[in-house]
């Protein structure tokens, strides 16, 4: 094992200085490498810990390489938003671990002590802190280990008994010589950890000075002076900001993506604005009344008020205080709210001692205030703001909030409307805003990155994209040709496949609520005859054209069962193939229960249109819905001309895809886990299954895997394969980030060939190790945006790109097989490309065809008359994704989950942990609490109704 590491740490050894052959390093290192024996462990994929299991089902240690670059189409030039680097340093850097008091301090008190003069004195300049644990600097320095006195640096007198004085520990910790960035992009080495610190610290060089002149949210930042901010009311507001990010890229070099950045902060208001927002309040004395205790009946105890609840949005907020007669001092300091007291400033005592006389005596926020400042509160029933320091409180009228605070939960509808309004921009608007980010980073000035010898182009990267010739879209009897607007129409098509049984068994429910858009009986009737002759033009099946309708109860379950009840009486006694809901809004929960009662109760397939729309009765908006209509009762909208029976594939093919859902921050809602899988040749229909996750899991479980896709597969080899398993198969997952790259492999796909192994030994269908292996991480998350030129064929009217521009070289990986791919039109905004990265190739598809197969498919997306701009099947296990939501195993009474039930968690969980810590136990009633969490996060879905085969179908689109 110690001739294994000093191999590696030789090997990596001379790897830095593989770009000077002068240095008589180099050659003593490179001799002492070959010397040592092999190491059994090579860092490859990522640095992948490979398991027994990996070698029994063959998985790769490291991603498919580029096989070579797509051919086909016809070349087009575009810019990137992204700037090459034109010279980085080739100097030895020392990092350093940094270690502030017991390592448990928060993020805000170790910059203040990294800030200090007392720190800054014992290192010198040119340092760059990465706020936690790690610095980097130029200059070789031994141990360092001393304490600052913070409270002495700010010329405070020390409070007694609490010392505001921190230990300060630095240590060098390794060596990051910067050339070797360099000698991995020429492959004179693999990736190994030398290349992945020297990225990270000029990463974090290059954040050094906008954090100290902007708001810094990663890799993000926002200058507090600028002028594009949108409010969003609530109490919060967006902005607009600049990202940058440095990466390896195509072309042996170094590049840096520069992007517009959008954000929602807090608003820098007065602390009692903000809360007359938050809550809903009218004004700041309706909001100090609904704050107050309730009592729901005679018999039930006081419990917190709804508005008091909303208020909570506002814990751990930092704000600053302002009253006449304040000192310097307390009007520079910055607080933290702890809590929302429920007592107000009238009835909120504490001891104030009388420095003449030494005397304590009892008195109000409302009296000391009065008594003291002269000043009388003006609105004194409001709640009173505790801070994080104990016995610390101020009455809300003089708090102020601190700008510059990202607002860390869901926004709502309304306030989402706005956001989009605000973040949607035009490729011109947003190229200036990008060049306007530019202005603001300023490298040219920039004292940290002049200071290590770093310099970037300011010119837009202009690289040779491909521009894919458009398929051609099937329907039943004729063809259309979208060309490069990536637009086709339905009206005059037949669907290509209609609904595989006629439609005999159907009804239709109204649900009106009081208030809202009411629809009768004789305007439903109407729309469902012009309904069902639209879909007989589309080439539907209907041999009852005149379904009962009913008028439904308040009660959505019910209006299910009665209709369904309906149903069976008035169409013959068969089961529903089709349930239809004509609803009078757009109520989440209203929709969640119908579905989860169709769904999982009776196992039929439903459809929920609005009133409003019902009573316009649009032709276009009909067919829209007749898309997914029919695709839920089995039939396919269309699909790519040109190709052979068996699709884009000339052996039995299979595609799954799999997305992994998380809730908004602060909800205990479970992360979802959806998978789809194909159910027809052509792969355009698929099928779905979801289920919990646990909280905030992004990787598929073992268990979830095998119980999703074992019935799928068998379902396909029963339907699709005539009894066979595939020779081929397709795994599009979405969501993942480059560090789980290496997990995707070693967990979900090695679950996948464990599933067809049991398949295997259990029917002797063919021996599951001919079955071929692609997996493809299809993402857009990031912040790469074409710009093409004017007059291109590549741009469309508003300079957005067309449908199929391709773009592999100068922002893709060195060396592993990626690329970028717009496959769709951007309707408003400028247009976002998926990235797909291909993880393994046991197909060994050249890049035109697989890209060309990627790029057509996105043409069969059922439920559309553009091509879509990501792969179906991830899209599709998206969509499920959501739709699972009303399957979950709560009440549906239970509504939302509270914002606050994730902040109660973590904080039960730190108590857990310090209770641990000291060997005691947690008490009776934290503990019900936490065990209840825990539940919630790990309960199943409720499994749907499957006996008419609603699962093999898609049920979720």
């Amino acid at each position: 094992m110690e001739d294994s590491v000093l191999a590696k740490e030789a090997k990596i050894s001379a790897s830095m200085f593989l770009d000077n052959p002068k240095d008589p390093l180099e050659e003593e290192a490179i001799e002492a490498a070959k010397k040592m024996p092999p190491d059994p462990n090579p860092v490859k994929f990522r640095h992948l810990n490979v398991d027994a299991d990996t070698h029994q089902y063959d998985l790769p240690t490291e991603c498919a390489s580029r096989p070579g670059f797509n051919t086909s189409g016809q070349g087009v030039l575009v810019n990137i938003n992204s700037y090459a680097v034109v010279k980085f340093p080739d100097k030895v850097i020392y990092q350093y671990d940094v270690l502030i008091g017991s390592g448990v301090e928060k993020r805000g008190l170790v910059t203040k002590v990294w800030n200090s003069k007392a720190v800054q004195k014992a290192i010198g300049n040119g340092w760059v802190f990465d706020g936690n644990r790690l610095a980097w600097s130029m200059d070789a320095i031994p141990n360092r280990q001393f304490t600052v006195d913070l409270d002495e640096e700010q010329c405070t007198p020390s409070r007694p008994g609490r010392l505001n004085s921190h230990k300060v520990q630095i240590r060098p910790s390794t060596k990051i010589n910067l050339a070797s960035i360099q000698a991995y992009l020429d492959r004179k080495m693999s990736m190994d950890n030398s290349v992945l610190q020297a990225i990270d610290f000029l990463d974090h060089l290059m954040r050094v000075t906008p954090s100290k002149n902007m708001y810094s949210l990663k890799r993000s930042f926002f200058d507090p002076k600028m002028v594009k901010r949108e409010r969003l009311g609530g109490g919060v507001e967006a902005m607009k900001g600049v990202y940058q990010s440095i990466r390896i890229a195509h072309g042996s070099r170094l590049v840096v993506n520069v992007d517009v950045s959008n954000c929602v902060f807090y608003g820098d208001y007065p602390m009692e604005m903000m809360a007359t927002q938050v809550t809903g309040s009218a004004n700041a004395l309706i909001c100090g009344e609904m704050s107050k205790k309730v009592k729901p009946t005679f018999r039930e105890a006081e419990k917190e008020s709804l508005t008091f609840l909303k208020l909570k949005k506002l814990k751990k907020i930092r704000f600053r205080v302002r009253y006449r007669g304040a000192s310097e001092k307390v009007l520079k300091q910055v607080h933290m709210v702890k809590e929302f007291s429920q007592e107000n400033c009238y009835n909120w005592f504490f001891n104030q001692k009388d420095k003449e006389t030494g005397v304590e005596k009892r008195t109000s926020i409302f009296d000391y205030f009065m008594e003291k400042y002269n000043i009388h509160l003006s609105h004194p029933t409001m709640c009173v703001v505790e801070t994080m320091k104990r016995g610390i409180a101020f009455p809300m009228e003089v708090c102020y909030v601190e700008p510059g605070q990202k607002y860390p939960y869901k926004i709502d509808a309304v306030q989402t409307a706005s956001m989009i309004k605000f973040a949607v921009t035009r490729p011109k608007e947003r190229r200036e805003g990008i060049e306007g980010g530019l202005a603001l980073l300023n490298w040219e000035n920039d004292p940290y990155i002049k200071n290590y010898g770093l310099k970037i182009s300011k010119d837009m990267l202009e690289t040779q994209a491909r521009l894919l010739a458009p398929p051609i879209v099937q329907f039943a009897k004729t063809q259309q040709k979208p060309g490069l607007s990536g637009r086709w129409r339905l009206d005059g098509q037949q669907f290509l496949l209609p609904n595989k049984n006629d439609l005999i068994h159907w009804g239709v429910c109204i649900i009106n609520s009081v208030g809202r858009d009411r629809l009768d009986k004789a305007a439903a009737s109407t729309f469902i005859r012009t309904f069902v002759n639209t879909y007989k033009g589309h080439g539907g099946k209907v041999s009852n054209a005149n379904p009962p309708i009913m008028e439904g109860p308040v009660d959505e379950a019910k209006c299910v069962t009665d209709l369904f009840n309906e149903i069976v009486a008035k169409t013959g006694g068969g089961k529903p193939q089709m349930m239809v809901f004509l609803l009078a809004g757009k109520d989440s929960l209203c929709y969640e229960r119908i579905k989860r009662s169709c769904d999982c109760r009776y196992g039929v397939v439903s459809q929920c249109m609005q009133n409003a729309h019902v009573k316009r009765g649009q032709g276009q908006y009909i067919s829209n819905v007749l898309m997914k209509f029919n695709a839920k009762l089995g039939g396919t909208t269309s699909k790519v001309a040109g190709k052979p029976p068996g699709g884009h594939f000339k052996i039995p093919t299979m595609i799954v895809g799999a997305d992994v859902s998380h809730a908004s921050p602060g909800s205990l809602q479970p992360s979802m886990a959806a998978l789809t899988c194909s159910m027809d040749k052509t792969c355009c229909r698929y099928a779905a299954a979801c289920e919990s996750n646990g909280h905030r899991v992004e990787m598929v479980t073992q268990f979830n895997l095998e119980d999703m896709l074992t019935p799928l597969f068998r379902q396909w080899m029963s339907e699709v394969g005539m009894g066979r398993m595939p020779q081929q198969f397709f795994y599009f997952r979405d969501g993942v980030s480059e560090g789980q790259y290496q997990h995707v492999i070693q967990q979900e796909v090695k679950h996948i060939k464990r599933i067809w192994r049991t398949l295997d030994e259990s029917n002797k269908y063919v021996n599951y190790e001919k079955i071929k292996f692609t997996v493809i991480v299809a993402s857009k998350r990031h912040h790469i945006r074409f710009f093409p030129k004017e007059r291109s064929p590549a741009a469309d009217k508003n300079l957005n790109p067309c449908p199929g521009v391709l773009v592999e070289k100068d922002v893709t990986h060195p060396f592993e097989y990626d690329f970028y791919l717009n496959s769709h039109s951007a309707i408003q905004g400028t247009a976002r490309p998926t990235h797909y990265h291909v993880l393994m190739d046991e197909s060994k598809f050249p890049p035109n065809e697989l890209q060309n197969m990627i790029y057509e498919h996105c043409y069969q997306y059922m439920r559309s008359t553009t091509p879509v701009s990501l792969f179906p099947a991830v899209y599709y296990a998206h969509l499920a994704s959501k739709r699972a939501v009303s399957h979950e195993n709560r009440p549906a009474s239970s509504g939302a989950h509270q914002f606050n039930e994730e902040q109660q968690r973590l904080e039960l969980i730190k108590l857990k942990e310090e209770a641990d810590r000291e060997g005691k136990k947690l008490s009776k009633t934290n503990s019900e609490k936490l065990n209840r969490f825990t539940e919630a996060e790990s309960r199943p879905l409720i499994k749907m109704k499957n006996d008419t085969g609603i699962m093999w179908g898609m049920w979720y689109i």
